[in-house]
């Protein structure tokens, strides 16, 4: 049993300081040029680095106004990670499957694994769809031939499923991110103890995990640590 990295990238340029949260919220609902002057994708570059020297793997889930640089492709080749749909728009399959393709053709690789951004309430940019609907998902990913869906839920502990022949659901993961986990139960030694027996999603934000110091010290625990693991 093994930890399964689960990255979403949600923003292009961060939340700070401000003129790059502005930036993010351009790229998101109109469009922006993908700029290393700005900082595009440094908090990820930054955690891919880490994780190549760990030789550690992970699935890194980009939206469309994420789409990676040449730079983070190299990155993600050389330590050979999995790339995935952060789904946005999800008012229906023919976006469902609009958004894989422009991943798919941006990255010049099947995509097999699909995640979505938010989890119901709060809508985060002009195409996002905020309902959280994850049956959906999950019929749709099978029907393009994916493989996996990583769900929202924060209870760690919770197993996952296999709807169908060579797809698996993990509809929950540990989120590094305090404000989305309960602290008191899910601590960083739980999920150290727990990875030993059982597969445990951790999920991280770049820019969340980059803006806190003692994030960035568990995230390069854990990584260090535990075996991550890849589906094939």
């Amino acid at each position: 049993m093994a930890l399964i990295i689960r990255i979403d990238v949600d923003r292009p340029y961060g939340k700070h300081p401000l003129v790059r949260h502005v930036l993010s919220r351009l790229s998101s609902d109109l469009y922006f040029p993908r700029l290393n002057g700005f900082g595009f994708l440094a908090e990820l570059q930054t955690m891919l680095t880490w994780l190549n020297d760990a030789r550690a793997r992970a699935y890194v889930f980009f939206r469309r106004c994420t789409l990676p640089s040449r730079e983070i492709l190299e990155l993600l080749h050389e330590g050979q990670h999995e790339i995935g749909l952060h789904l946005e728009n999800s008012r229906a399959f023919a976006k469902f499957r609009e958004e894989k393709r422009i991943v798919e053709r941006h990255v010049g690789r099947t995509i097999l694994a699909v995640s979505k951004h938010g989890s119901g309430g709060a809508r985060f940019g002009f195409h996002h769809y905020a309902p959280y609907e994850p049956e959906k998902y999950v019929e749709w990913a099978r029907q393009v031939s994916m493989r996996l869906f990583f769900g929202n839920l924060q209870d760690p502990s919770l197993e996952p499923t296999n709807p169908g022949a060579d797809f698996l659901v993990f509809p929950s993961a540990f989120w590094l991110e305090q404000p989305w986990r309960d602290t008191r139960k899910f601590t960083v030694g739980w999920l150290l103890d727990r990875a030993q027996y059982q597969d445990v999603v951790l999920l991280v934000h770049p820019e969340n995990v980059l803006a806190d110091s003692g994030l960035v010290a568990d995230f390069k625990k854990l990584i260090r640590t535990l075996e991550s693991r890849i589906f094939q």
